[in-house]
């Protein structure tokens, strides 16, 4: 009987969770390696919709998903003095991906996957020192001086990956590293985010709405900041203050550097932009950015780097990455979650077809996972990076302002159909009905994996132009 892969997965964020809770649901051995001590409800707000809920309805967390979270349809872009400038309208999107747009709090689609996940599948306090493997083999060397085996790592711990960093470290040596790829992680911009306690509606009126309100207020001229604030089913904000950096700036910021979320830099930050106005919970004048941060938990305010680069090397035999380790968006955007919830996806759709160890077999099935995901993860980042702009506090960004401002209907429609037509599905559990009026792009994982099956219940994992002889099960339902 053919042995199945066992899969060291490097970092329990949401991408690393996804995949973990699908190798779960396909009987794939797997453990989830996190190197913070604990678990914290870090991060602010996510927008989520039709590309992933698909997959919620199939994995069974779409109630609660929905329990917690508030339809989006706009976003509200502000100037400091609180009046309107301009406003997308999300709504057609509805019809297109056949499903409501959604803001949520990024603990509360944390914990809902987490919860799902067995607790001894997650390891804490296991900071990865170094990974390798072998013909045979992976290993990875926590901190602890523990030692792990298995078959494949996958490097999902974010966008300073030391998974990525061992895995480049031993290609640079054989000289098989694409230039582009050993240059360093460019950003512009750090960034401060939290969420408040719950709040009193009476206190702050748009809680009581039944959408979420999501305004993005543009620092005026001289502030190189631009602030988001959200609501949230549980009565909170989530709040955001994205400093823009120059490139003097940027060199000065380079301790702030982080690989996770953490607390320990936004006190510096915190003071330089509590008089920030605000829109949320009125237009009155005592309304500031301080305002939500005396409402939220210290140590769950964090301060990260804002990166942005898709890497061209995503594996090297039996490493894979995924997520924020292989391409890092701005937020401005919100392809970041949904970009790893669909890397998982289709990791999982082969990794569950996949019936052989040999590394050979392996990095054929990690071929077919770039090729599908990578377009997806370019376009992702070049639409975060046009929507970065507009919050920009440069010429650049006046003029992409502009642009929106007088922007026609057609092309926002367009870039509507695009956003809404990649909604991939988990190939081995029960499809659910496609409601989106909008055709879905091409999924090869899904229909590769059901489709190539021989006489004796086997399939041939595909390459681009043929079936190849690597055999492999699959369960077509």
């Amino acid at each position: 009987m053919s042995e199945r892969p066992t899969v060291l997965i490097v970092g329990a964020g949401l991408g690393g969770l996804s995949l973990g809770l699908l190798l779960e649901r396909a009987g794939i051995p797997y453990t989830i390696f996190e190197r913070a001590k604990s678990i914290k409800p870090l991060g602010s707000a996510l927008s989520l919709g039709a590309n992933v809920i698909p997959f919620f309805k199939q994995i069974g967390i779409y109630d609660e998903f929905i329990q917690q979270a508030t339809v989006r349809y706009t976003t509200e872009v502000y100037h400091e003095n609180r009046e309107l400038d301009f406003m997308f309208d999300s709504s057609p999107a509805v019809a297109m991906g056949g499903h409501d747009g959604f803001i949520i709090s990024r603990p509360a689609i944390y914990n809902i996957l987490l919860n799902r996940i067995p607790p001894n599948k997650v390891l804490l306090s296991k900071r990865v020192l170094q990974a390798r493997q072998d013909e045979k083999e992976v290993s990875i060397l926590c901190a602890d001086n523990s030692i792990y085996y298995g078959h494949i790592i996958v490097g999902a711990d974010g966008a300073y990956s030391g998974v990525r960093q061992s895995m480049y470290k031993a290609m640079m040596a054989q000289n098989n590293l694409p230039k582009s790829d050993q240059e360093s992680l460019p950003y512009s911009c750090t960034c401060l985010v939290g969420q408040t306690r719950p709040l009193d509606p009476e206190e702050f009126q748009e809680l009581k709405k039944p959408e979420t309100s999501f305004h993005c207020v543009l620092g005026s001229q001289g502030r190189p900041y631009t602030w988001v604030t959200i609501t949230t089913k549980s009565n909170t904000i989530c709040w955001m203050v994205v400093h823009h950096l120059d490139k003097i700036s940027s060199k000065s910021n380079d301790s702030f550097r982080s690989s996770e979320w953490g607390h320990e830099a936004a006190g510096s930050m915190s003071n330089a932009v509590r008089d920030f106005p605000i829109t949320s919970g009125g237009a009155e004048a005592s309304r500031t950015i301080g305002t939500l941060i005396d409402r939220t938990d210290e140590k769950l305010i964090s301060k990260v780097t804002l990166e942005e680069k898709v890497f061209e090397t995503w594996f090297d035999q039996r490493i894979v990455l995924l997520g924020d380790a292989c391409h890092k968006m701005n937020p401005a955007g919100g392809q970041g979650a949904v970009n790893a919830l669909q890397d998982a996806i289709t990791l999982a759709n082969w990794l569950n077809v996949l019936r052989s160890n040999n590394v050979k077999d392996i990095s054929r099935v990690f071929q077919e996972y770039k090729d599908e995901r990578y377009p997806h993860a370019v376009a992702a980042f070049e639409s975060s990076r046009l929507f970065s702009k507009v919050i920009a506090k440069n010429r650049t960004g006046r003029i992409a302002r502009s642009m929106i401002r007088n922007l026609p209907k057609w092309i926002w429609l367009m870039t509507l159909r695009k956003l809404a037509s990649n909604r991939p599905q988990v190939a081995f559990l029960p499809l659910v009905e496609d409601k989106g009026n909008v055709k879905p792009v091409s999924q090869p994982s899904l229909s590769k994996t059901r489709l190539f099956k021989s006489n004796d219940g086997h399939v041939a994992v595909p390459s681009e132009d043929s079936i190849q002889d690597v055999v492999v099960d699959v369960n077509v339902r």
